[in-house]
């Protein structure tokens, strides 16, 4: 009940106005307190989750490192489908790819630079691990063959190509769950795992369907 409307029910007596009007004042003196504490526990909160996110090791480092790497060999492969893929349907994969895998490339540059680590491999003497070699090619290599290739030819050997490409995706994010420990990083590697998972399936379907 508010001060206003106890004061109108005793209009009638002083005194018991008086008294309620002092007891409602003595009410009204720590409305506030439990928000102080509230700002400390989020600031603590706040904190904390900051020094997670900032922690890692060499085998998040190398996941990142990596993995930037490997996206952008997807996505210069997935760029090229787009132009000559001959099936509406790798034209769409191959968008989606390129579409997906660049937001996580500026996700994971991020987090290296907080982590004052450098955003590519030192000298670039990694750029073939991990799955960067497909069906014993380099990315150069697989480039030169699907530039030389047109029409269902090329869908069928783009595919294969990205089903290789995908495969060595798993098996990296796959190490970075086994081995990393920031949280963020193990997070992206299990939704890596899921989404490339996934689009592996689609495209083996798509092979079987050329």
């Amino acid at each position: 009940m508010t001060l206003r409307t106890r004061l109108t029910a005793v209009a009638g007596g002083i005194a018991l106005t008086l008294a309620l009007a002092a007891c409602g004042n003595g009410e009204q003196t720590t409305p506030d307190e439990p928000a102080a504490g509230t700002a400390a526990e989020e600031a603590t909160d706040s904190t904390s989750q900051t020094e997670a996110e900032d922690v890692h090791n060499d085998a998040d480092t190398t996941f990142a490192q990596m993995m930037i790497v490997h996206h952008v060999g997807a996505i210069e492969m997935a760029d090229l489908a787009v132009e000559e893929a001959d099936s509406e349907e790798v034209h769409s994969l191959a968008e989606r790819i390129s579409a997906a895998q660049d937001p996580e490339i500026e996700q994971m540059t991020s987090w290296l630079e907080t982590w004052g680590e450098e955003t590519s491999p030192m000298g670039h003497e990694g750029m073939d691990h991990g799955g960067m070699d497909m069906e014993g090619m380099s990315q150069e290599e697989a480039m030169a063959e699907l530039e030389s290739l047109s029409g269902t030819e090329f869908d069928q050997r783009f595919l294969e190509l990205m089903i290789a490409h995908h495969r060595g995706a798993v098996d990296m994010a796959q190490e970075e769950l086994d081995s990393g420990e920031n949280p963020q990083a193990l997070e992206l590697a299990q939704k890596i795992i899921d989404d490339q998972q996934a689009e592996i399936t689609e495209m083996e379907e798509l092979l079987q369907g050329l």
